[in-house]
């Protein structure tokens, strides 16, 4: 897990939340309802049952005519964190699952922070999701549900999150490799359609790919077994400059494929890189995610 200092930096931060919550807890954002906190809102006229200390005497004294100040209520949000723990992330010298367990937990423990609702989900187990809420406090209980995490097998992304109930807006945080059979068929179209849909359910979108240091700067040589560590399947090729090559190209247009689907879908797209220093990924490379 992180040290603790990281977390003290991300005390200073907070999620960015494109749409307002239409919850009905308490909590630290805006709410398209209206309500008593501290931030004004509007005016509207006096209705018998109205709240007497809400009336503006200044307006009154004016215009004669009795008025409520009207202030944004603010609510807690819903913020879906969704982690692939098939067997794929379980690769790398520096492993993808440590990492995608590390950005669950500052996803997490971002959202706690701003007394948001916490909901996180084992892609493999969707029908078994894990809430959380009640503030930073409660920031063990994600760290312990976390560790318990097993990274084996394969899932179904697409079906995963068709499963997924909507409960307001919000954002939903998917933390995958991406490498899975239906992100690769047809131009990765059915994703698309999957992020649109939480779109037009007010969630935000937010991949963040966690890609190994061996898998972004290939450095093998000579004829390679290749073995999927979720199908078991073998692939014998030989490892030249060429193929090396044309490898970084499908590569890199896979990444750019998932960045331009969740711009079209109005959300955002992160390559983590397990070789990277966290400090720089979690403080740099996942800067535009926050609300500074």
């Amino acid at each position: 897990m992180l040290e603790e200092r990281v977390y003290e930096r991300l005390s200073r931060l907070a999620l960015a939340m494109p749409h307002k919550s239409s919850l009905h807890m308490a909590g630290s954002r805006k709410s398209l309802h209206k309500g008593i906190s501290a931030e004004f809102s509007d005016f509207r006229e006096y209705m018998p049952g109205d709240d007497l200390r809400r009336l503006d005497w200044n307006v009154y004294a004016r215009l004669d005519r009795m008025y409520i100040r009207e202030y944004m209520e603010e609510k807690e949000a819903v913020v879906n964190v969704v982690i692939d723990t098939s067997a794929s992330m379980d690769f790398g010298k520096e492993k993808k699952s440590v990492l995608a367990v590390e950005l669950a937990a500052v996803m997490a423990y971002l959202s706690l922070q701003s007394m948001d609702r916490v909901i996180l989900y084992d892609m493999k187990e969707m029908q078994r999701p894990f809430p959380v809420g009640g503030g930073k406090n409660t920031f063990a209980k994600v760290l312990q549900w976390l560790e318990g995490r097993e990274f084996y097998g394969s899932c179904d992304m697409l079906a995963a999150l068709k499963r997924m109930p909507r409960r307001g807006a919000g954002i939903t945080v998917i933390i995958s490799d991406f490498l899975h059979p239906a992100m690769l068929e047809e131009q990765g179209t059915a994703f698309e359609k999957v992020l649109k849909f939480l779109s037009y359910c007010k969630q935000s979108s937010i991949l963040l790919q966690t890609l190994a240091a061996e898998e972004l700067r290939v450095d093998m040589d000579g004829t390679r077994n290749l073995i999927d560590m979720e199908s078991g399947k073998k692939l014998r090729i030989t490892m030249d400059t060429a193929a090396i090559r044309s490898y970084e190209k499908e590569l890199e247009g896979f990444c750019g494929q998932l960045a331009r689907g969740a711009k079209r879908a109005r959300g955002t797209y992160v390559l983590c890189d397990t070789g990277k220093d966290r400090n720089h990924l979690i403080f740099e490379d996942l800067r535009e995610l926050y609300d500074i």
